[in-house]
């Protein structure tokens, strides 16, 4: 039986329309609503989105693969009719093809899971990609990117967790940065061999001080949740961050 909230009126979700072509190196920042108040989630979404933020990331926790619980569909399908920003939800969620077709019909436009949280890694995507959203593979920091060896040319986004997943606040893993190079390498080869744009974020401690070596290491999307939403002024955190960004080169 599907969850009881009214999904947007539209389609699934037209991430292509939102999205569009994705240029190689073009940097994205993507405030993750996880350390948002939610009291007033819905002014934190416009205002961050308002100050420069392309995504709104989306932390969707189990207390079962991960420890901690977070929010659902219902949240996304709240939150949809608010933004034309792209809504990137990361699944923390075991079994996860159950979950998947109620965010594509709340609103989501990027859909990210571990490959350990499925039985059918390929099966997944496809259940993503027929849902009508774009479908991302996430990797913990022991995570191998062997999966990507067999599904780099099936899915849209490479999600480096830089934390230990579960809770917000927590520091960067400096080792993330290799696996961002070898990361980087492998979607550079898939566009040169396809001409697909593979997104590379990373999630886990990006802040302003560090958010230009991450770019430098390969990253083009970056999840920030304490580090925008712990300052006063959303705005110019953000130009922080980009400043950082081009100075990156």
């Amino acid at each position: 039986m599907r969850a009881a909230y009214s999904a947007p009126a539209r389609a699934a979700c037209p991430p292509a329309a939102r999205l569009g072509p994705v240029p190689a190196r073009t940097y994205r920042i993507a405030p993750s609503i996880l350390s948002a108040d939610f009291a007033r989630l819905g002014e934190e979404v416009r205002a961050v989105v308002d100050a420069g933020a392309e995504f709104v990331h989306f932390d969707v926790m189990d207390n079962h693969y991960v420890p901690n619980l977070t929010i659902g569909p219902l949240v996304c399908a709240a939150i949809r009719p608010l933004t034309k920003a792209v809504i990137d939800v990361h699944l923390m969620v075991k079994p996860v093809d159950r979950i998947v077709p109620d965010f594509a019909k709340a609103g989501a436009d990027i859909i990210s899971f571990h490959p350990e949280a499925s039985e059918h890694v390929d099966r997944t995507i496809q259940l993503i990609r027929d849902a009508g959203c774009r479908p991302g593979l996430v990797f913990n920091p022991a995570t191998p990117l062997v999966w990507l060896d067999h599904t780099l040319g099936a899915i849209d986004l490479v999600l480096v967790m830089s934390v230990n997943p579960g809770f917000g606040g927590q520091q960067f893993i400096p080792g993330a940065l290799d696996k961002l190079r070898a990361a980087r390498r492998r979607i550079d080869e898939e566009a040169q061999r396809s001409g697909r744009d593979v997104l590379l974020e990373v999630d886990g401690g990006v802040k302003v001080d560090n958010i230009a070596e991450i770019a430098r290491a390969g990253a083009d999307t970056f999840v920030a949740g304490s580090a925008i939403f712990g300052t006063k002024d959303y705005k110019a955190t953000i130009a922080a961050m980009r400043a950082a960004l081009a100075a990156a080169g």
